[in-house]
């Protein structure tokens, strides 16, 4: 007599369901109250659209981002050099939807309403949840704004694109383009932090154009159509700003040396770069550098703080949402005086700290 012994051994119980499609504005009361204590409230409908997007097809995005990091293409088949950083195709679609929304540029596009950039914070907040890599080049953008209006030609040449809603991703001058994205390079070997020990050189050409030799040891967001860095000019360190392509259609000598290999933030790409006569033009005055560059220094890091407070909010409606389904002796986590006391205390944590930021 045959007999067929069939055995379960991988029935998946007591496992909590997968958390997706939550609205992540309407459930956080603390942001909600936040926003219009100081003001933002006016635009509740964009930020109750965008809560949406960011607990359901963003979240999705944001998971097949990081599980196919970019890869660095320094020269294309034939030998030429390209310096591109290929993204994968969830990358672009967060960053498209996000400035589409605004979370780069809703302060500065509604500008003459008050609260305006509390509510381009809560956009942040809200994208940083979904997926925090695509926030460095969204906040760098936002950031940037302001270094560009000490000098009337950039500002009047780059102002309209930074804060347009158009993402293209296109390796191609920023001429050619509705809407472009910014970035910075500052940290260099030698120095770090101490960025007036920086050893990148700025040659005059004349008027404010100069060249750029010298290298970064971080270049977040290498893809981004400009960047604001710092280099050593005739008068001591000055800002500057270096487009990816030349005034005259050619690529600049921007050569991506490396990906860095990180263990977290890995949607972004984060680069080490050499100038190689890089043509920049000047933003402020020279041996000023510092100074002009602060005020975007300032903005990412209020981005830095939102970005914590964010990830703060993003565990806690994890944890919550596992100890409602995972059961314990009998009981749901939840129902356990002990836990309870633990959830309670991540609440008054996440609350505080979006409250402040």
């Amino acid at each position: 007599m045959n007999t067929e012994c069939v055995f379960d051994t991988h029935r998946v119980e007591n496992q909590p369901p997968p958390l997706q499609d939550y609205d992540a504005w309407s459930t956080d009361l603390a942001l909600v109250e936040a926003v219009a204590h100081e003001g933002g409230a006016w635009a509740e409908s964009t930020l109750r659209d965008y809560g949406r997007l960011a607990g359901g097809e963003l979240l999705a995005l944001g998971f097949e981002a990081n599980r196919n990091p970019p890869q660095l293409r320094s020269h294309d088949r034939f030998g030429h050099r390209v310096d591109q950083v290929e993204f994968h195709p969830s990358y672009h679609a967060l960053l498209r939807t996000a400035i589409r929304f605004g979370v780069h540029a809703f302060g500065w596009r509604e500008s003459s309403r008050p609260g305006a950039h509390v509510a381009r914070a809560a956009l942040s907040f809200l994208h940083h949840q979904a997926e925090a890599g695509t926030s460095c080049p969204l906040t760098m953008t936002y950031a940037a704004l302001p270094v560009l209006q000490r000098s009337d030609a950039i500002r009047d040449a780059w102002q309209a694109r930074a804060i347009a809603p158009d993402y293209d991703p296109n390796d191609r001058p920023a001429t050619d383009k509705a809407g472009v994205t910014l970035g910075m390079g500052m940290t260099e070997k030698q120095g770090g932090s101490d960025v007036r020990a920086n050893s990148t050189r700025a040659h005059p050409l004349g008027g404010d154009a100069y060249e750029l030799v010298g290298h970064k040891w971080f270049f977040s967001a290498p893809m981004s159509d400009a960047f604001l860095v710092l280099a050593q000019a005739p008068q001591g360190l000055t800002c500057f700003l270096l487009p990816r392509w030349r005034p005259d259609g050619n690529r600049n000598a921007i050569r991506l040396m490396r990906l860095k290999d990180k263990l977290g933030n890995r949607a972004n790409a984060s680069s080490e770069v050499e100038f190689t006569s890089a043509w920049a033009q000047r933003v402020g005055d020279e041996g000023r550098g510092v100074a002009t560059i602060l005020e975007m220094v300032a903005l990412t890091r209020l981005d830095c703080m939102l970005g914590s407070a964010a990830e703060m909010r993003r565990a806690l409606v994890e944890a919550l949402h596992h100890a409602r389904h995972r059961s314990a002796f009998g009981k749901p986590l939840v129902q356990h005086a002990l836990m309870r006391n633990v959830l309670a205390d991540l609440a008054l944590e996440s609350e505080a700290a979006t409250a402040f930021a």
